[in-house]
C-alpha cells in the first residue's frame, strides 16, 4: 500500500509539472532561449518523477521549480496558471517525495532494486 501511495503522489506532481511547463513554453510571449531551458527542463524532470526515474534528484529539481514560483513576489504567476499557495503544495509535495523515496512502482525500484533496512533485534547481554 505504501508503494501505491508514493506512486500515486509521484503521478500527480509529475503529471501537473508536465502541464505547467507545457502552458509555460506555449504562453511565453517571447520565445527565447531561456524559456525554453526552462519549460524543457521543467518537462523533463516532471516526467522523471512521474516515471520514478532518478527520484531524489527530480524531486528536487521539480521542488525548486515550485519554490521559484511560490517566491515570486506577484500574486500570481502571469505565465503559469498556478498561484503561489499551490506551488507551495507541490514544493511540500516534491519535498515528502525526496524525503519518502520512489516507492515499489518505480523505475528507481525496478533497475536499482528495493531497499529495506533491517533493525537487529538488541541482544540482551549478561553483564560483567
Amino acid at each position: 500500500m505504501p508503494g501505491i501511495g508514493l506512486l500515486l503522489l509521484r503521478a500527480t506532481i509529475g503529471v501537473t509539472g508536465i502541464v505547467q511547463s507545457c502552458y509555460y513554453l506555449a504562453a511565453a510571449g517571447s520565445f527565447t532561449l531561456e524559456s525554453w531551458i526552462v519549460g524543457l527542463l521543467g518537462i523533463a524532470g516532471s516526467t522523471l518523477l512521474a516515471l520514478g526515474l532518478l527520484t531524489q534528484a527530480a524531486g528536487a529539481a521539480v521542488g525548486a521549480g515550485y519554490a521559484a514560483v511560490a517566491l515570486t513576489w506577484g500574486g500570481t504567476s502571469s505565465v503559469l496558471f498556478i498561484d503561489r499557495l499551490a506551488a507551495l503544495f507541490g514544493l511540500v509535495t516534491a519535498v515528502a517525495i525526496v524525503l519518502l523515496g520512489p516507492g515499489a512502482f518505480s523505475l528507481d525500484a525496478r533497475l536499482f532494486g528495493r531497499r529495506e533496512i533491517f533493525i537487529p533485534r538488541q541482544i540482551d547481554r549478561p553483564s560483567s
